[in-house]
């Protein structure tokens, strides 16, 4: 009896302390394989601190960059704005420059040759700008004499109207009539184009009073004066 009992008491204490021993590697396995995935997960998330750094050292650079690229092109910008005003400046110093070479040029003349053109001798009719045949023979004479001189002349054309009408529109038929002048001479006779000067003074610069039909003729006419 008491063989059965120490054997039943052996027995007991065998199971009990197999299954504390189970428990305790049961325990330590799933603590080694957290530690596991603790470790892992500590691995992956360094990894990625890492390259999130890095990252964001490329982007600084790539920010770095990108300011300097647009400092240098403002730079550009602003050297382009200078230099595009110099040129500006340059090319109104070389336009007055050139004005006044022609001033100069033109005062240092004298006057060769005049020639009016009015109505009273076959010229422009009352509020026409066509030039009539009669005209044309006058600017063809001029022209050969000019031709038999030096060469270098200067043209001024002058338009001129009576006082009939407005003043605005026997402005623009002064101009008008000074142009057609102007026209012919380049057409038919190549004159330069830049040697030739054109303006209308309407009716504010009469040949006589504008009392008399006549006068009003004589009044509306183109006065070409050569200068050499």
């Amino acid at each position: 009896m008491r063989k059965s009992l120490l054997a039943i008491t052996v027995l007991a204490f065998a199971v009990g302390g197999s299954g504390a021993c189970a428990t305790k590697k049961f325990v330590n396995t799933q603590v080694g394989q957290v530690s596991g995935k603790v470790d892992t997960l500590s691995q992956s998330l360094e990894q990625t601190q890492e390259r999130t750094r890095q990252n964001e050292a490329k982007i600084g650079e790539v920010d770095q960059k990108a300011q300097a690229a647009q400092g240098s092109a403002n730079q550009a910008q602003q050297a382009a704005s200078q230099a595009d005003q110099k040129a500006v400046a340059a090319g109104e110093s070389a336009r007055m420059a050139s004005t006044k070479v022609e001033e100069l040029d033109k005062n240092s003349k004298r006057i060769m040759y005049e020639v009016v053109l009015s109505e009273s001798s076959g010229a422009f009719k009352f509020n026409k700008v066509d030039l009539p045949d009669e005209t044309k023979a006058k600017i063809d004479q001029l022209v050969s004499q000019i031709k038999a001189d030096p060469k270098g002349a200067y043209f001024e054309i002058e338009g001129h109207t009576d006082n009939v009408g407005d003043a605005k529109v026997n402005e623009k038929i002064g101009l008008a009539r000074a142009e057609a002048v102007k026209r012919y001479l380049y057409e038919q006779h190549q004159i330069p184009l830049h040697r030739m000067n054109v303006i209308s003074y309407g009716e504010t610069k009469p040949a006589t009073d504008n009392k008399t039909r006549d006068n009003r003729a004589e009044n509306r006419r183109v006065v070409i004066r050569v200068l050499a």
